[in-house]
């Protein structure tokens, strides 16, 4: 029984009167999701990949599109449909996504990517460093030298595909000729066979390894932030080239210091005399103890900004600020003569006239101005 074909505007998942801008970013998204490249193994993802590609070389073609609207897939039959062929699917995403996006049919596929977390102090977070990591990969087989064949022997190129990987069918209808490109069944869309494999890797040209590299950890990472390492991912079958290792962090948390963005904040306690008289105080920061002067009659949650002690934008380099944000601790023990003159100045200040701002609208401020 013939399959019938789904509807091109269901296809794309687009409206009957989708201008050819919406058509279009359907259409690359949904080829990027099915891309052979990314579902390798998987014939459901390559036939949908065909089947977005066939959709939109109709749709995004003025002539070819009123046909289809008046005749549905029927008008796609007549003469000027210039034999469409699902190798077009590839050749539209190469136009928009470049030809290096995938490897050609038959060739080297690219090896995966990778993602490692890694541990770093609060330090190497701001400043930047040079790591040595043991990165767990999949590499060359060193016994074949990746061709997957024991050694002394070679692959041999697929009869029924000519090593392409991919063979091309091509069925009468009606309409005319119609051609359809698909995996080789007998290499498995390879174009190689192995008669004796290699018995290090068992044929597939890469073992499991653990590689030593070492890495840059840029000024300014965080937490949410991924740097790319190129050419340090997995090696690609057949000596296809290596993919890319992305690397992610986690931020050992600083003893006095909080982050925020590039900003940090330190509570800074002071006693209500130093409040009161003002003083110099050394307060910790990322390069080491800073002086700052704390004025007489600091409120409870002043903000003292150190301009340019913060962390450094991880792409401007630009480096933000350390707040140190003023609490005054207040004692829970007085001996009788501190009781004392707390009484004797409670006599000559009496009670405050209003409520100031609390310590969280304090910081916030900060943070706006």
């Amino acid at each position: 029984m013939a399959t019938t074909k789904r509807d091109y505007y269901e296809v794309l998942g687009v409206a009957r009167g989708a201008k050819p801008d919406e058509l279009k970013r359907a259409y690359r998204k949904l080829a990027m999701k099915y891309h052979p490249d990314r579902n390798q193994g998987d014939p459901s993802a390559e036939e949908k990949f065909k089947e977005v590609g066939e959709a939109y070389a109709v749709l995004s073609d003025a002539d070819k599109r009123q046909r289809y609207d008046t005749f549905g897939h029927a008008g796609q039959g007549m003469p000027d449909f210039g034999g469409f062929s699902f190798e077009s699917a590839f050749d539209l995403f190469d136009m928009f996504f470049g030809g290096g996006a995938r490897h050609r049919r038959g060739g080297p596929p690219h090896g995966n990517d990778l993602r490692m977390n890694i541990d770093i102090d609060f330090k190497e977070a701001v400043y930047g460093a040079k790591r040595s990591i043991e990165v767990p990969r999949a590499d060359t087989c060193p016994e074949c030298q990746g061709s997957g064949a024991k050694p002394g022997t070679q692959p041999t190129t697929c009869p029924d595909c000519g090593g392409h990987g991919q063979v091309r069918r091509t069925v009468q209808s009606i309409f005319g000729q119609m051609a359809s490109v698909g995996s080789c069944p007998r290499c498995h869309g390879e174009g190689r066979l192995i008669a004796e494999p290699c018995s290090r890797c068992r044929g597939h040209g890469l073992v499991d390894v653990r590689k030593s590299i070492e890495v840059t950890i840029p000024a300014g990472v965080d937490e949410d932030v991924s740097v790319r390492v190129s050419g340090e991912g997995e090696a690609g079958p057949r000596g296809g080239p290596r993919g890319d290792l992305y690397l992610g962090f986690r931020v050992k948390p600083h003893p006095d210091l909080l982050r925020h963005g590039t900003d940090l904040v330190y509570e800074l306690p002071v006693s209500v005399a130093q409040a009161v008289l003002g003083d110099t105080i050394a307060v910790p920061t990322v390069d080491g103890e800073h002086q700052i002067e704390l004025p007489a009659g600091t409120q409870n949650g002043k903000v003292i900004k150190i301009a340019g002690f913060g962390v450094p934008h991880v792409r401007s380099g630009r480096r933000g600020d350390q707040l140190c944000v003023v609490h005054i601790v207040i004692p829970t023990r007085l001996s009788a003569d501190q009781r004392k003159l707390y009484e004797q100045l409670g006599e000559l200040t009496g009670h405050p006239a209003e409520v100031r701002r609390g310590f969280f609208d304090h910081v916030r401020g900060a943070f706006k101005s």
